[in-house]
């Protein structure tokens, strides 16, 4: 009964933290530190030029589409699914619609070996130490930042749950 009890624990613990890395799991268990979002509707992206894994400048101004960031780790199981839900979702296709990853504490050869297995037609950025996501939030994986033509944030999401591309809409 107590190995059950042990067992039914450590499972709670697991999904309630979602994809925190070990400093991150230990500060959410010891203090019970909140997901905070530092983005809200209507501010504008506190980042607008990236380089992606092979090379290429990204201005999020010289683009009229919405745009859709995703602030991810390729060992995170939350965003592994949420990747998945979107490449089979009609966003993904979508003219309109730009996306980029961002790869929090990931380098670009780990971005490049993620990207052929999940076949993914969007820039990718290496956040090696989480810089940019660092200007979004404090913890929690996959995080979605749904931004309008003019780059204001329209919506901010946390894809810890089944399929969070659902809500995904401007």
């Amino acid at each position: 009964m107590r190995a059950l009890t042990l067992i039914l624990t450590s499972l709670f613990i697991l999904t309630t933290t979602g994809c925190a890395n070990n400093t991150e799991h230990a500060a959410v268990q010891q203090n019970k530190t909140e997901y905070l979002t530092y983005v809200k509707a209507g501010d504008k992206v506190p980042v607008t030029h990236f380089v992606d894994t092979q090379g290429n400048s990204i201005d999020l101004s010289k683009s009229r589409n919405n745009k859709l960031l995703i602030l991810f780790a390729t060992w995170c199981h939350d965003s592994q699914r949420t990747i998945k839900h979107l490449t089979a979702s009609d966003i993904y296709l979508s003219p309109n619609v730009d996306i980029i990853g961002i790869g929090r504490e990931e380098n670009n050869a780990a971005l490049d070996k993620f990207a052929q297995e999940y076949e993914l037609n969007f820039a990718l950025v290496a956040d090696t130490d989480r810089s940019i996501y660092n200007q979004f939030a404090n913890t929690g994986i996959p995080r979605l930042i749904l931004l309008d033509a003019d780059n204001n944030v329209v919506k901010t999401l946390i894809g810890e749950t089944e399929n969070v591309m659902t809500e995904v809409v401007w």
